[in-house]
């Protein structure tokens, strides 16, 4: 997919008509390999999650996406579920999923979610868009354990703001870590661990950046190549002149449990 020669060297029109073309189904970055790159946090997500996932007997992932992070889990319990809502992942998804005995289910990810009570000892989520506590805490039983990895407040923020200039307090403070271990204490679950951690991002070519506002859909609302024309031949020339855009994604584990029946 990549082009060996540098990016540099490429014209904007080539690096515009390629990130318009690359398919943006699933949860699968690959896409952006030597063109982007992302600091990982360090807890490890997807080995915390598969360790959970081997100790558990009936779980459930919710906004799975393509299923790619569950699929990369080494065992899953007897009962694994997960819900996505976008058709096109649904579909990635049940096929990555069903070879590994797991059903994926269509969800609008609106309440309630379409599980019976205490009908899980494990959910987990990676980046959830939204995260809908009262109906975790509904469908984990007593014991159960929640574990997430989310996207954190101002994540990406030179690159929103890049396109839609400075962003008020309350934009910049969403999807603060403190709120989220109010809102879980608040449905009732016990906080058993929350890190946060800023991490440094850079994008090589302003392809990169458009597969990126592509599939982050929510990042910049209604992103289009035609509407944001002009500013990203202003990347481009910005790349081109200084070098990689900077940016700083941030990111949060929790892991919160529903306190046992007394």
């Amino acid at each position: 997919m990549n082009d060996s020669r540098s990016r540099t060297s490429r014209s904007f029109d080539e690096l515009v008509a390629e990130a318009e073309e690359a398919p943006v189904e699933g949860w699968d970055f690959s896409w952006l390999d030597g063109r982007a790159t992302e600091q990982r946090p360090s807890w490890g997500y997807q080995r915390l999650m598969s360790q959970r996932l081997g100790r558990a007997r009936a779980a459930l992932d919710i906004q799975t996406g393509g299923g790619e992070v569950l699929a990369g889990a080494e065992n899953l319990p007897p009962t694994m579920v997960a819900t996505e809502s976008w058709p096109p992942n649904v579909d990635t998804a049940t096929r990555l999923l069903h070879p590994r005995g797991a059903v994926v289910v269509a969800d609008a990810d609106e309440p309630p979610l379409p599980f019976a009570d205490a009908a899980f000892d494990l959910v987990t989520s990676r980046h959830p868009v939204t995260v809908w506590w009262d109906e975790i805490a509904r469908v984990l039983e007593p014991g159960g354990t929640y574990l997430s990895q989310q996207v954190g407040h101002s994540s990406v923020f030179e690159v929103v703001e890049f396109f839609l200039g400075p962003q008020p307090e309350e934009n910049r403070r969403a999807r603060h870590p403190d709120d989220a271990r109010r809102d879980a204490e608040t449905a009732g679950l016990e906080i058993v661990d929350l890190r946060f951690e800023r991490l440094r991002t850079e994008f090589y070519d302003v392809g990169a950046v458009i597969y990126f506002l592509r599939k982050v859909i929510w990042m910049v609302p209604g992103f289009t190549v035609d509407a944001y024309h002009d500013r990203l031949r202003e990347l481009h020339e910005l790349i081109t002149t200084e070098g990689p855009f900077l940016a700083h994604t941030t990111r949060f584990l929790i892991e919160a449990r529903k306190p046992s029946n007394r």
